[in-house]
């Protein structure tokens, strides 16, 4: 690489459970830089999430959702002679969390509940029982990178 990489920069915790994960979270739910309206979305399905388990306890069971979709190992195309390959990779632990967020906010979006708070906790709800789409998503992935592992060779040099 030709430069350095880029420094991680330090999250603030959020207001309400002062937990840096949450802010993750928000910053990536986000949209148009409106992170009061992303802030109220997640504190209203995690209210909803806690309401519908009768536990109280919301924020664990997101957490516990966040862990059910987190893939393992990933495919990543990579050139060999003029054929392309899938080659199955170990993902880094901070790009795991990512890709997590990232499934379990897009297909929150895609469900057909009311506001985007009930679409938010459906999902959490789901994914904490480990179903559900982004879930699904996970088991996809890993689905694909048992397939190709015979390409997995492939992927020590680089």
């Amino acid at each position: 690489m030709r430069k350095t990489r880029a420094k991680k920069r330090p999250l603030l915790p959020d207001p309400q459970y002062n937990d840096q994960l949450v802010t993750r979270f928000v910053n990536m739910m986000m949209l148009d830089g409106k992170k009061s309206v992303a802030y109220r979305i997640f504190y209203d399905a995690i209210d909803a999430v806690s309401e519908k388990t009768q536990e109280g306890n919301g924020l664990e069971l997101w957490k516990e959702a966040l862990n059910n979709v987190m893939p393992h190992v990933e495919v990543r195309s990579r050139r060999v002679g003029g054929a392309t390959f899938q080659i199955p990779m170990q993902i880094r632990p901070d790009r795991k969390i990512s890709i997590a967020m990232k499934w379990l906010i897009s297909y929150s979006r895609k469900r057909n509940e009311k506001s985007m708070a009930g679409k938010l906790a459906a999902e959490i709800l789901a994914a904490s029982k480990e179903e559900g789409a982004a879930v699904k998503k996970r088991m996809d992935t890993h689905k694909m990178a048992e397939a190709n592992k015979a390409f997995a060779h492939f992927g020590r040099f680089k």
